[in-house]
């Protein structure tokens, strides 16, 4: 790199999951940026996933939001803020300050969180925050509070490498965090001995790593590690007389203990042998995520994880402790700001005598909240109920993310004001608003990230901020200026915040407080921009720790071990509704896909949503056929796969689908909205259901040049493909002849190459102009289809050759190579690349095609593959 280039290289962090990964973006002069792994960076050492490794084609303005709207209209941005501080104030004068709220995203800065938090709690007088980090890590928050009387993390990511045994629970570690699964699989290959257990209903990913894969039942973790505790209690493993709450906790492990397995359907044996493995392995990482968390059992689930840990002291010490990660890159900075419905900033409570004062004090905002306010689940049930007169939505998009969604929908449709900050125009939930406010995206952001494991890292602007888009905490200062706060919201830029944030962090400490970071409360704005990953605490006059419990001490005062009791769901299947639903993410997707739809090839290895049973459920319906999904709230349809390592009586469904994407296909619809009686986190894990068939009349796609909107078809799919243009799946119900007629009218073209067979109800068109292939449309009465991958690519390779022209109707040039999936997305290699490469093990399949070389996630299942082919 010379040094003119290198003089412009920006280190920033990755702005997808909890891991925190450090980047180095090097803008290009043009609005783009080459992107690689920070090797100096403590949490990725120059790792990236697929999705991070693909982030330089995510910063154009395709989709971009620019400029202020209000009622749909282009308007200057102080119109826009005098309607929202006039819409905040009309709600107040109303409803009072339960009638307002905001809701917010793990996807803020930490100083974007803070002015947020304080402008809901300190100028509204309100405690209706909260964050789409509701939906994620709350009930590990819960669990951590209710454990160690504060939210703290106890470990670090080194113990995850340096852990004897690593049990991951609710994890799919390998898509989900996959620098950490490859932090982890280089761990073991250098200790052989390392023996990882992966707790799953699911055969994922993940599996392919571990030496051992207990298939559990959906929801009986609760019992698995009560039989746990009951066994460490016979092994005299624990110390009870030093622990509040042993007795009790242990009482209730005895009671659950008997019946584990018949409750997590695993062979007592199974059990017997996971329990003395722990036993006997004195360095033990349990991990978990959204599998313990996304439960209306979830705090208890993540208290009977820890109660293991702190009944045996196996925590704090290197390769030893529970570990709950994050599914966002900044949950714990809202989590540490206070932007969460039940917290306070800076780790303040409302219930210890002094710091609500003190807080308000400090803010000089007499009006602070002086109570919880409402979780995510309930916020937007008042909201349809009419008790939300303002609600401002920032960076997050609950018309998908949350159960229960046409509901969700309908509450939105019906809000009286509703102000959206976001990106872009396409999401769903800003389609709903009234007012459309344009923030900057990661790329142009200034601020801080804290990950999984405590680390505070600086998030960099490495590009100039488009149109009129600007930080939402200057947005919020804005408004809270016109309601008569401005002097409380004087800010200059980010680095002032974050001096904020820092210095509440020292106040009022009657009681033993883990989280302090005020001893950066001093940074110049010179020290916060060259500030270096930073894990807290750092207090002012005290030395920062690595981890907490590490010599016997207790960060908060106190270490509790929680009585559990065994709670299955509320709804379970039924005749009616036999089978159960899970959800979870895909490999190189994010949320609901506003960054990553985007990306032909982190679309290419799942590009349409699937539904997944295990090959014995319902043998009557066809693989590769779309079947509905109906749970007593709703339905979706889906395309429908088949794996081995589905758990019998259960079905795997990604959440990532939205309206945008395919409309038919929002599996969050269909979710019951269950919610965890201490957290608030609601089940996304455990809905009944029933998978139909899905009676269309018609099956088809059509590939051009442009995205079009999804609703062209009773059901619609859309993707991009590479080059630029777009591929829509598609199934209807009006005649196979007219939906074909309608299909053509939507592309362009100067010439068609035509098949039409009426009687069959078979068509085929293909749409040409100036002999190149401009788009294709295929309309059939089953899903029985051409390939479409080839088609895709030859729209971009110019004028047609005579061969090409001729299979245009078929799917692919004579004699080519069949269809097959991509695999690894980061080198765009495909299943038959592979199969054909003639290597037999991982190393030998990257050096022959580059597949697992890149970020690493597709190696597990690359792995299966040779074993498929070798058995």
């Amino acid at each position: 790199m010379d040094g003119s280039l290198a003089a412009r290289t920006v280190r920033t962090t990755c702005p997808y999951c909890g891991v925190g990964c450090g980047i180095r973006a090097t803008p290009d002069g043009r609005g783009g940026a080459a992107i690689e792994g920070d090797t100096d960076h403590p949490a990725n050492h120059g790792r990236l996933c697929s999705k991070g490794a693909a982030l330089g084609e995510t910063i154009g303005l395709a989709d971009r939001l620019l400029h202020p709207e209000v009622g749909g209209k282009r308007a200057s941005w102080d119109a826009a803020l005098d309607a929202v501080a006039e819409g905040f104030a009309r709600a107040l004068e109303r409803l009072g300050p339960d009638g307002v709220a905001l809701y917010v995203s793990g996807q803020l800065l930490t100083e974007d969180y803070y002015a947020a938090n304080k402008f809901a709690k300190g100028v509204l007088g309100t405690g209706n925050i909260d964050s789409n980090s509701r939906l994620c890590m709350a009930s590990a928050v819960a669990a951590h509070r209710r454990a160690f009387g504060e939210d703290v993390v106890p470990g670090v990511y080194e113990d995850l490498e340096q852990a004897d045994l690593l049990v991951l629970v609710g994890s799919n570690l390998a898509w989900c965090h996959p620098v950490l699964f490859q932090r982890v699989m280089a761990a073991k290959v250098a200790r052989p001995e390392m023996r990882i257990v992966v707790i799953d209903p699911r055969r994922t990913a993940t599996c392919e790593g571990a030496d051992t894969h207990l298939a559990i039942a959906p929801a009986s973790d609760v019992a698995l590690f009560a039989a746990l505790l009951a066994h460490l209690e016979v092994a005299g493993l624990g110390d009870a007389g030093r622990l509040e709450g042993a007795d009790a906790a242990l009482a209730a492990a005895r009671a659950i203990a008997p019946d584990a397995p018949v409750l997590t359907g695993l062979p007592a044996e199974e059990i017997a042998a996971f329990c003395a493995l722990w036993a006997a392995t004195p360095r033990v990482v349990t991990l978990w995520s959204q599998g313990v968390n996304q439960s209306s059992a979830g705090t208890d689930k993540a208290n009977a994880i820890i109660n293991a840990h702190l009944y045996t002291g196996r925590i704090g010490r290197p390769g030893m402790g529970p570990f709950s990660v994050t599914g966002q890159p900044n949950a714990m900075g809202g989590r540490e700001t206070g932007a969460l419905a039940n917290m306070l900033a800076g780790h303040l409570d409302w219930e210890r005598p002094g710091e609500h004062a003190a807080l308000a004090s400090f803010w000089g905002l007499p009006r602070l909240a002086t109570k919880s306010g409402l979780k995510a689940v309930d916020l937007f049930r008042r909201l349809g109920d009419g008790g939300i007169g303002a609600l401002w939505v920032m960076a997050t998009n609950p018309a998908v993310s949350l159960p229960e969604g046409d509901a969700v929908r309908g509450a939105l449709a019906a809000a009286p004001f509703l102000v959206v900050s976001d990106t872009t125009q396409r999401s769903d939930t800003a389609a709903f608003a009234h007012i459309r406010l344009p923030a900057l995206a990661w790329g142009e952001k200034d601020g801080t990230v804290t990950n999984s494991e405590r680390m505070i890292s600086r998030q960099r602007a490495f590009l100039p901020a488009p149109g009129e888009a600007r930080p939402d905490w200057w947005a919020v200062a804005q408004v809270a200026r016109r309601l008569g706060h401005g002097d409380a919201f004087a800010w200059r830029d980010p680095s002032a915040i974050f001096r904020e944030h820092a210095t509440v962090t020292g106040l009022a400490r009657p009681a033993p407080r883990a989280f302090d970071i005020s001893g950066l409360a001093g940074m110049t704005e010179a020290d916060y921009a060259a500030m270096r990953p930073t894990r807290w605490p750092v207090p002012a006059g005290a030395p920062s720790r690595e981890r907490f419990f590490a010599d016997g001490d207790v960060p908060a005062g106190r270490a509790r071990l929680v009585p559990i009791r065994f709670r299955a769901p509320d709804t379970q299947p039924d005749a009616a509704f036999p089978l159960r639903l899970l959800t979870g993410r895909l490999r190189d997707q994010w949320h609901t896909m506003t960054r990553t739809g985007g990306v032909p090839r982190l679309m290419a290895h799942a590009p349409e949503p699937m539904l997944t049973l295990h090959p014995d459920d319902l043998p009557e319906l066809v693989a590769g056929t779309l079947v509905k999904a109906e749970t007593p709230t709703g339905s979706a349809v889906m395309r429908l796969a088949r794996d081995a390592g589905q758990r019998r009586g259960t079905a795997f469904v990604p959440m990532h689908w939205t309206a945008q994407f395919a409309p038919a296909a929002r599996i969050n619809a269909a979710l019951i909205a269950a919610t965890d009686p201490v957290s608030g986190q609601p089940e996304l894990k455990h809905s009944p259901l029933r998978v139909v068939h899905y009676a269309a009349h018609w099956h088809g796609f059509l590939i051009g040049p442009q995205r079009l909107d999804a609703d062209i078809a009773a059901w619609c799919a859309a993707m991009p493909v590479e080059g630029g243009g777009w591929r829509h799946e598609l199934a209807g119900e009006e005649p196979p002849a007219e939906a074909f007629a309608r299909l053509r009218g939507l592309l362009p073209a100067e010439e068609w190459v035509m098949l039409e067979d009426p009687a069959a109800g078979i068509f085929r068109a293909a749409a040409l102009a100036g002999g190149t292939l401009v788009g294709a449309v295929a309309v059939a009465p089953e899903p029985r289809l051409p390939p479409r991958a080839w088609l895709a690519a030859l729209m971009t390779s110019g004028v047609l050759a005579p061969e090409d022209r001729a299979a245009l109707l078929v799917g692919r040039r004579a004699g080519g190579p069949p269809p097959s999936p991509v695999i690894c997305a980061c080198h765009a290699v495909t299943e038959a690349v592979i199969a054909a490469c003639g290597a037999n093990d991982l190393d030998g399949v990257g050096k022959a095609t580059g597949a697992g070389t890149g970020c690493g996630s597709c190696r597990p299942e690359i792995a299966r593959l040779l074993t498929r082919e070798t058995a």
